[in-house]
């Protein structure tokens, strides 16, 4: 008797005012998409009229009325192929049951709309849509009336009402009142715009006054071939639209995986850091996402695409795409023909792509590091800043195939002055720029990269002749008393150009002790004490002793440097010392602390003092 305990198969209950609720808080962007919706499933309708009669009629589009005084309802228009009364109870009263799907429930090539909920949107502005229809195929026209409460009734019209009904499906719904302004003329003639002006049927919208207004233009951005060139001015004033000024560049756009065709236009201006990529991407002309930033390679930053495509695939709500196998084909394809242009312009126009750099030269210099095609082309025509001016990487590496670099700014600030022209030194203290120079070896045949610091520097220079050694050495120990207060080190070496005086030199250790330094004199009690603390941690920095002290290097090739190194007044001596080494730390970039704008006013008003009393 196991029949008696069979389970009943029952089916599910849809509670109409949630599923609307759902799509219009977690799946629709909001109220407007509504138009959009009926827009497709106008389009699809002519499709499948088109299939049906086996022609395509250039008069078959959509028509939508907006409401008046005289007639309160929205009125939306097809000339499609429109549904039977057997069609309306099995689509229009099922949810995510769709006309657009074939036998094994695979969505059918050259419909836009496949999931069945487009007809729901319109619950979001609307208490009651009345649809009426005529099938293309014979039959009687229908209506069928659905409420938000989950009711609907379907009757076939007869006599005077199905003499009115052409063949397509007429949706008419009577806004509510605080989505009335959605329904206004100039609302929908911008949302159809938006949404449908590059779909290849006629859309009109109504003035209001009986006449209407076509909202569509045709897609040059997804034209190939000569078409293409023939359309070269409407394809670039839309750029204009798309990157607010002329593009620096065009780029034709195909992915043959997924039918898909578009332009990208190159930023004319570096975007802003962090900013997201915009894309506008059209499924058979119909807008999806009007700011993708999944369509295009993360690299191509620089770029903003327009495309149309029959194969990628949209989410339920329409306005993304899914991130799948197709839209990651198609990202690589497009990527490629963005790629390829950078390189025909290394090899065709060199100056446009130096131009192209110098415009998205940071951004650039980020990608570099993980794109080594790109690498081989761009790199060269980066600029770098070095201590005998600004060159590009190229004129670098054929001038100085040993490449000396900085790992900081302040390193080279202070060893740009020293080192000869002959041993460029390249500061790498910006944005990527170190790791780039390290990468010059595998991009460049017979390069070699080196970092050098301060010290390394300061020990290459040359000391005084072995005859002028003792007299150097006497100057070092009179200036290092001078300078002991501000934990400095005088070193007497020969540089050019020897009308620089001395030179302010500090490791990056040396100058984080100093800010340190410069923070605890301007902090309370207790940052004070923890900074206190960090410096006491490392005695060599610490009240500057040790050896990692900073140095005043003292040019013994320097008139002024030799006359100190005679018998020269303890004063005088003492004041010129104290104004050489303020003076080195404003040439190096470095900030006064309080002790050394102390030490510059007292220097030179016992100067004057000395001066006067003469």
């Amino acid at each position: 008797m196991t029949g008696e305990h069979t389970p009943e198969v029952r089916p599910f209950l849809v509670d109409l005012r949630g599923v609307v609720d759902l799509l219009s808080r977690h799946i629709y962007s909001g109220p407007h998409v509504f138009l959009r919706e009926l827009i497709q499933n106008g389009r699809d309708a002519i499709t499948g009229r088109a299939e049906h009669e086996g022609r395509q009629d250039a008069s078959w589009g959509v028509r939508i009325h907006p409401p008046t005084a005289d007639q309160p309802a929205l009125r939306f228009e097809d000339d499609g192929v429109g549904l039977t009364a057997d069609e309306v109870g099995e689509l229009l009263a099922t949810v995510g049951r769709s006309s657009k799907r074939d036998l094994f429930d695979l969505p059918r090539a050259g419909f836009l709309g496949q999931f069945g909920i487009g007809l729901l949107s319109c619950f979001m502005i609307a208490d009651r849509i009345v649809v009426r229809s005529r099938s293309a195929r014979g039959g009687d026209p229908v209506e069928w009336v659905g409420s938000t409460d989950g009711t609907f009734t379907v009757r076939v019209l007869e006599g005077d009402e199905a003499s009115g009904v052409a063949v397509g499906t007429t949706v008419s719904l009577v806004p509510r009142a605080d989505e009335a302004e959605l329904c206004s003329p100039a609302s929908l003639r911008e949302l159809a715009r938006r949404y449908a002006e590059y779909l290849p049927i006629p859309i009109l919208v109504g003035t209001g006054d009986g006449s209407f207004d076509g909202i569509g233009r045709p897609a040059v951005f997804a034209l190939t071939g000569e078409a293409r060139a023939e359309a070269h001015g409407g394809i670039a004033e839309l750029g204009r639209e798309v990157v607010g000024g002329a593009p620096f560049e065009v780029i034709e756009l195909h992915s043959t995986a997924t039918d898909t065709h578009g332009t990208a236009y190159v930023l004319p201006f570096p975007p802003t850091p962090g900013a997201r990529q915009a894309n506008r991407v059209y499924l058979g002309g119909m807008l999806v996402d009007p700011r993708a930033d999944e369509l295009l390679p993360d690299w191509a930053f620089f770029a903003r695409a327009v495309v149309d495509s029959n194969g990628l695939r949209p989410t339920a709500s329409r306005e993304h795409l899914i991130e799948d196998e197709s839209l990651e084909a198609t990202r690589g394809e497009l990527g490629a023909a963005i790629r390829a242009w950078v390189m025909r312009l290394a090899v065709e126009r060199p100056a446009r792509l130096a131009e192209f750099v110098g415009i998205h030269h940071l951004g650039l210099k980020s990608l570099l590091l993980h794109d080594d095609e790109l690498a081989g082309f761009i790199t060269r025509w980066l600029t770098v800043e070095t201590s005998v001016g600004v060159m590009t990487i190229d004129e670098l590496v054929r001038a100085h195939p040993h490449v000396r670099f900085t790992e900081t700014v302040d390193e080279f600030r202070q060893i740009a002055g020293i080192v000869p022209a002959s041993r460029a030194v390249v500061n790498g203290g910006y944005v990527h720029e170190a790791d780039i120079l390290r990468r010059l070896p595998l991009l460049f045949e017979g390069v070699t990269v080196e970092r050098v610091t301060v010290s390394g520097e300061l020990d290459s220079l040359d000391p005084p002749p072995l005859a002028d050694r003792a007299t150097a050495l006497a100057l070092e120990a009179r200036a290092g008393a001078v300078l002991a207060e501000v934990g400095c080190e005088p070193s007497v070496r020969r540089f050019a150009p020897s009308d620089l005086a001395s030179l302010y030199l500090a490791d990056a250790e040396v100058l984080r002790s100093i800010t340190r330094g410069a923070a605890r004199d301007l902090t309370g009690p207790l940052w004070s004490g923890v900074l206190g603390r960090i410096d006491e941690s490392m005695p060599s920095l610490a009240s500057g002793g040790g050896a990692a002290r900073a140095k005043l290097c003292l040019n013994w090739d320097n008139a002024l440097v030799h006359t100190l190194a005679g018998d020269v007044d303890d004063a005088v001596f003492d004041r010129t010392i104290r104004l050489l080494y303020v003076q080195a730390l404003l040439a190096g970039h470095r900030p006064l602390r309080a002790s050394e704008r102390a030490m510059l006013t007292g220097a030179l008003t016992d100067l004057v003092a000395l001066s006067l009393a003469r």
